[in-house]
């Protein structure tokens, strides 16, 4: 589906992004602490289908999310679903702020497989967003001993499995809406899910019902707005606006978790901002030929 690119767009639709995943990231934090990441993620698709129900009505019924590319969803949310799933159990193993971080060693992966397979173009300023965004990650993480945490290898997996869901959703978004993209993206996961649910089912608390239904709501509306922006803007150029969930998380788990947040964190986000701004460039205009 032809949308004229636009980078405002995308930065809009990627604050939508942020907002929601900074809040799912702490909802993500206190539900991981009574029940299985299996059951998380069930419950967050169900709630998830439940709220794209009406909007799939008032789009005109099933046939707004029909596709034709069918194989293609289901790779995109399977490895998706595995990503998550990681993503998730991470944050029982380190902090919120450092599992983030590892995530966006995501644009190094994503870049690559977007200009391999997606025949986007890498420009100076893209190069310069990227490079400048890991070296403020790397800032950040600075593990503090020479030993590697299993919960770092395993936000490593899950970072390397979201860029991959995210070059397959860019091309998705050439011929898929975002509702249908959304749509598919539930019901893929729903069904992986629903066996290794029933074996880990326990019933939550009320408070543990409260929290996954923001995780639920932000899961949800969290990629449309992904989705949305990447139809306004190259991959590329999507992905580094999402370094700015690490200074963001990191400041969130410093309120609410008394993890870390030191100058090295404030200047590794420094660095960060300075991407996001260099790859919100314009191109330049392309000088006029001489008269002859």
């Amino acid at each position: 589906m032809s949308t004229t690119p636009s980078k405002t767009m995308a930065a809009l639709w990627m604050a939508g992004w942020l907002s929601l995943m900074l809040v799912m990231a702490v909802a993500g934090r206190e539900t991981t602490r009574d029940l299985s990441v299996f059951q998380i993620m069930e419950v967050r698709s169900l709630i998830g289908f439940t709220l794209l129900l009406p909007i799939i009505h008032r789009s005109g019924g099933f046939k707004a999310v029909a596709t034709k590319r069918l194989p293609q969803h289901l790779a995109r949310n399977g490895v998706h679903y595995f990503a998550q799933l990681g993503w998730f159990y991470a944050l029982t193993l380190i902090g919120i702020g450092q599992v983030v971080a590892i995530e966006f060693t995501m644009p190094i992966w994503t870049a690559l497989l977007a200009a391999s397979f997606l025949s986007e173009r890498m420009t100076t300023w893209k190069i310069a967003a990227i490079v400048l965004g890991i070296v403020g990650v790397v800032m950040i993480v600075r593990p503090a001993t020479g030993e590697i945490n299993p919960g770092q290898l395993i936000a490593l997996g899950a970072a390397i499995g979201f860029s991959i869901s995210m070059a397959l959703a860019k091309s998705l978004t050439r011929t898929e809406s975002a509702l249908s993209i959304l749509f598919w993206m539930i019901m893929v996961q729903m069904i992986v899910g629903f066996v290794p649910t029933l074996y880990v089912w326990t019933w939550p608390s009320a408070t543990m019902w409260g929290w996954l239904f923001v995780i639920g709501i932000c899961g949800t509306f969290s990629h449309y707005c992904l989705a949305s922006a990447l139809r306004y803007a190259d991959a590329t150029i999507v992905v580094p606006m999402d370094f700015l969930r690490v200074p963001l998380t990191a400041t969130a788990g410093w309120l609410l978790y008394s993890e870390r947040l030191d100058a090295w964190t404030v200047l590794g986000a420094a660095l960060i901002l300075c991407g996001n701004l260099l790859n919100l460039k314009p191109a330049a205009a392309p000088v006029p030929a001489r008269a002859q």
